[in-house]
């Protein structure tokens, strides 16, 4: 049987990575390939209101593109006492996408007055499969955790040197790569897609 080609809503070339290397693991042959692979194709707006639907976007406008299997993920910090936010808006949180340092700042000075015990946390993922003919299958990985009073550690992105995961002393930023990927909601989401790509894709 030949092997199927997925596209994955990315350029990140980590994603890639990390993606293949869980497909792998888990016996499954696929050809991944990254979104650079389509540069014709568009960055896709991300206009839903939860990670799920925004992931769900991605993977179907890819599929249609290309014609291929696409996966996409879309992911976020979410604090406890604010009602689940920064949330879908944690890339933009401080008004600029993507500017992780203005981000970190703004929510560490949000929760300046927080008490240590009401600091909960869980970074989300929710990881999406689209079939070419509108098949779609969404599925979720959380890490739990509590938020720091400052940054720790040079690694990961976002707000990995604030999160703490439960059970842990240090950071995710403080996490060699390996550690991080056995526990991060990305890993857990992409893991719980595997059986789902073999169901749908064999």
């Amino acid at each position: 049987m030949p092997m199927t080609r997925i596209v994955l809503a990315t350029r990140n070339a980590g994603k890639i990575t990390e993606l293949r290397a869980i497909l792998a693991e888990a016996g499954l042959a696929h050809g991944l390939v990254g979104a650079e692979e389509f540069p014709e194709v568009p960055d896709v707006k991300e206009t839903g209101v939860t990670f799920a639907e925004n992931a769900l976007l991605k993977a179907h406008a890819l599929a249609r593109a290309t014609g291929l299997p696409a996966v996409a993920d879309d992911s976020g910090l979410c604090v406890d006492v604010l009602n689940g936010a920064p949330g879908i808006f944690s890339a933009r949180w401080a008004g600029r996408h993507g500017d992780d340092r203005a981000n970190l700042d703004l929510l560490l000075a949000q929760l300046s007055d927080i008490a240590e015990e009401h600091r909960g946390a869980h970074f989300a993922c929710a990881a999406a499969l689209a079939l070419p003919d509108g098949t779609e299958r969404v599925v979720e990985g959380r890490l739990e955790g509590t938020l720091r009073v400052a940054p720790a550690g040079s690694g990961g992105f976002g707000y990995d040197p604030i999160l703490q995961p439960l059970g842990e002393t240090r950071t995710c930023a403080e996490l060699t790569a390996d550690e991080k990927n056995a526990i991060s909601h990305r890993g857990k989401a992409f893991r719980a897609l595997a059986p789902v790509v073999r169901d749908l894709l064999g």
